[in-house]
């Protein structure tokens, strides 16, 4: 059964403050499904962004009974399915749940964990068995189902790639060690590699706590005072769980902007990385996937830049051949294609508060690689925006409003009216800005 949903709470950007627990946490998953103009909604987590070629044709096959049978990939390396029918709900669970992409009905909202894509692809560590650690711990905690669909936990090989984009608690491979980041602090703790998830969710759990009074669903929401109390009481808990194997803070600031696997080979080759345009797969794009996958590693990873990793290995030949194919079915393969860097929320037609159809006008506009990422938005909403420095280009009554973003602070925006080539050059030039 189809679950009606409120609306989604405001970007901080446009709204000027926290998102509180003040309308139930609207989030969409896959029990629960959320009503777009275009048909409903649901929003498959996929921790780490990891898909078996068994679990990626299982998501093909819900995609194609139950909705329009595209694959869409979010800012968390999740997939939304989209034109479901109103009444698909149990049909799609049993489905998913069928292919181990439900393990927990209590969790699944709140099963969000980023990982590094190339981790332990080009001589980065490892982390599937953290990964997999992690996910089986928060769905065996009763506390971890009250945590918010916005909720986010990133698992980092060390690169920064993940630390970057504003988890609430995230894990730093550091040798036989982890760093444990609590919302944007700039001071990690030191724990025992081994213990890193158990700490995690722990830290998670002292934030529900935390949170019960605030209204809070992000750490970032908290109030200051009650922030560095969730820090106070991690910081406790690891002294009397590990003790002096916790090791004193270090200062590590969190990396001002996230830096995504660049399209193509990896490695030796051990991996080739393609972008989405607009982050919508096709069936015959997403079978290619599928089937390059099943022929090498076997294995899909999703990243939160709605772009997609093959494991490997691969010869140099195999790479070049797998590469020069997903390119032909329209995939993004190298990093000067024009497409690099471009995103945009679903738009008009599929979402009724959307203004303008931001896709196409994205379709439009597309042209030199600018330095900077671009995403447009239908509404001031900005549904799936990036995080670090990048254009934000949202429809507005007025016309278009073009800003550069730099984390929490944005420079005085330009409206452009109706005109598209305007608009193109515009935004062109708002890209390809240095700093």
């Amino acid at each position: 059964m189809l679950a009606a949903m409120p609306d989604s709470a405001p970007s901080p950007l446009s709204a000027g403050g926290p998102a509180l627990r003040d309308g139930g946490d609207a989030c969409p998953g896959t029990l629960r499904l959320h009503r777009a103009d275009d048909g409903a909604l649901a929003r498959v987590r996929v921790p780490g962004g990891v898909l078996s070629a068994d679990r990626a044709e299982a998501l093909l096959a819900a995609a194609g009974r139950f909705g329009d049978g595209e694959l869409h990939l979010t800012s968390r390396g999740n997939v939304q399915l989209r034109g479901l029918g109103a009444e698909c709900g149990g049909g799609l669970a049993e489905l998913l749940a069928d292919a181990g992409l439900l393990p927990s009905a209590a969790h699944e909202r709140a099963r969000n964990i980023v990982a590094s894509p190339l981790a332990g692809l080009d001589g980065s560590p490892a982390l599937g068995e953290r990964l997999a650690e992690l996910d089986a711990l928060v769905c065996a905690s009763a506390a971890a189902a009250s945590l918010s669909g916005r909720f986010l936990f990133a698992l980092d090989d060390g690169r920064g790639d993940v630390d970057a984009l504003g988890a609430d608690v995230t894990l730093i491979a550091a040798g036989d060690r982890c760093l444990l980041r609590i919302g944007a602090e700039d001071e990690v703790f030191r724990i025992p590699g081994g213990e890193g998830p158990r700490i995690a969710l722990l830290a998670a759990e002292i934030f529900l706590r935390a949170a019960r009074d605030s209204g809070a669903w992000r750490v970032k929401d908290l109030p200051d005072d009650v922030r560095a109390g969730v820090r106070t009481d991690v910081r406790a808990e690891l002294l009397r769980t590990v003790g002096a194997a916790a090791g004193p803070a270090v200062h590590r600031p969190r990396p001002r902007t996230a830096t995504p696997p660049a399209p193509g080979a990896h490695g030796s080759p051990s991996a080739i990385s393609v972008d989405v345009p607009l982050g919508r797969l096709t069936p015959g794009q997403w079978r290619l996937l599928t089937a390059t996958a099943r022929r090498y590693g076997g294995e899909l990873r999703l990243t939160p830049w709605r772009g997609i990793v093959v494991p490997g290995p691969f010869t140099g030949a195999e790479a070049a051949d797998a590469l020069g194919a997903l390119a032909a079915a329209g995939l993004i393969t190298a990093p000067d294609s024009p497409w690099t860097g471009v995103g945009a929320c679903i738009g008009h037609p599929g979402c009724a508060k959307s203004l303008s159809d931001v896709r196409a006008e994205a379709g439009a506009a597309v042209g030199p690689v600018g330095r900077l990422p671009v995403y447009w938005s239908g509404c001031e909403r900005r549904c799936g925006h990036p995080h670090g420095e990048w254009i934000d280009v949202v429809a507005t009554p007025d016309g278009h409003r073009i800003s550069h973003v730099r984390g929490e602070r944005r420079d005085p925006p330009r409206t452009v009216r109706d005109d598209p080539a305007a608009l193109a050059a515009a935004v062109a030039s708002a890209r390809a800005r240095a700093l």
